[in-house]
């Protein structure tokens, strides 16, 4: 299947075309929040959120005793609700640090949950109940009425978002100063948390409990390697989710037997890579540009340095010297020569070298700087 035939297919098939829409927002409503956790190093809140919804999930089932989409969310909400205010309240009135509440909480919701799945398996209806998929996603059991659910949320998180951007940001990277301030930092707490709850659960049927923290954490780890704005960030991290959900589903629907929930989760991890290889602020890629051009323009300064140590002795400044001068000396390389030739900071004439002008004085402006810098 080529690019126009899928484009053709998207825009005629109504199980694609459901499933692309419902990834996409989903991605977007992800890496839009997912960007709050990520600067509030809460990154494994998504995990425990998602582990934590799980029992719900088959608490609802054991309720109603059959498949229901709505009570199962609604469920998984009320878990995942739970369990992010558990978390809360052992940060708050233990000694435990936020990453061990995490952790446990994470174990003991996701367990409680496969102990009431396993109990649910043996039951005589337990074919109908279809929460296996709860576990790794099932995008195309996705619903027209899911999509606009999911646009209907992320509208009204991104709605939030806007009225309480100035507080959320000055809670995000100073929460005294925010307190000081006469805001009600639980409240904001409390609000962005709970759509961060929101949109995992909206996610579990599309990308499931396991996969569901790498949705919400990738496409905003990505977007953090590009930009140290907060709304640009925001921005990106909605742009690499929602392309994260259309490119996996694609791929997914182009080959058989490939899973669109782990499709996606790879996807996005791909940007995250991307992003921390060739981002022009962070990236390893730059990084390393940057280094080397740091230690070549260093190497570079120091044997400039060391040629004006011996020109300076000499009251002319064009005297040749001989190259073997600088066979001892550490920082001397053919390649740092040919340089300073280029720079027309000296001249070279077989083994002999002499200091022009121009390289004189840009040699003893930067041993003046660097003299200035010790005695400071």
């Amino acid at each position: 299947m080529n690019l126009q035939e899928y484009i053709d297919l998207v825009f005629t098939d109504y199980t694609l075309r459901t499933i692309t829409l419902g990834t996409a927002v989903l991605g977007a409503i992800c890496g839009m929040l997912g960007s709050f956790a990520v600067l509030r190093k809460q990154s494994l809140l998504g995990d425990a959120i998602s582990h934590a919804a799980l029992p719900g999930i088959a608490i609802a089932f054991l309720l109603i005793g059959t498949k229901n989409s709505s009570v199962f969310l609604l469920g998984a909400l009320i878990s995942g609700l739970i369990g992010t205010f558990w978390i809360r309240g052992i940060i708050k009135n233990t000694h435990l640090k936020s990453d061990t509440a995490l952790g446990l909480i994470l174990s003991l919701f996701f367990g409680f949950g496969m102990l009431l799945l396993t109990y649910i398996q043996k039951l005589p209806n337990a074919n109908q109940a279809g929460l296996e998929s709860y576990l790794f996603g099932q995008a195309a059991t996705l619903l027209e009425s899911d999509v606009w659910l999911m646009v209907v949320v992320t509208s009204i998180s991104l709605c939030i978002l806007l009225l309480f951007w100035k507080e959320l940001k000055l809670l995000l990277f100073d929460a005294d100063y925010t307190k000081t301030l006469g805001f009600n930092t639980r409240f904001l707490d409390i609000l962005i948390t709970s759509f961060i709850v929101i949109a995992i659960v909206l996610g579990l049927q599309t990308v499931g409990v396991v996969l569901m923290s790498a949705m919400l954490l990738a496409p905003a780890a990505a977007a953090r390697q590009w930009t140290n704005s907060l709304s640009i960030m925001v921005i990106l991290a909605a742009i690499f989710g929602a392309l994260s959900g259309v490119v996996g589903t694609a791929i997914s629907a182009s080959y058989n037997n490939l899973s669109t929930g782990p499709v996606i989760v790879l996807v996005a991890g791909v940007f995250v890579l991307f992003s921390f290889i060739f981002s022009p602020g962070r990236g390893l890629l730059f990084r390393e540009i940057r280094f080397r051009k740091n230690r070549n323009d260093l190497q570079l300064h120091k044997t400039l340095s060391f040629m004006y140590n011996i020109a300076k002795t000499h009251e002319d400044i064009t005297h040749p010297h001989a190259i073997k001068i600088l066979n001892n000396f550490q920082g001397f390389t053919r390649k740092s020569l040919q340089k300073l030739e280029d720079k027309d900071y000296i001249k070279v004439e077989g083994t002999m070298w002499s200091m022009t002008k121009s390289g004189y004085q840009a040699a003893a402006n930067l041993y003046n700087q660097l003299t200035n810098n010790e005695d400071e």
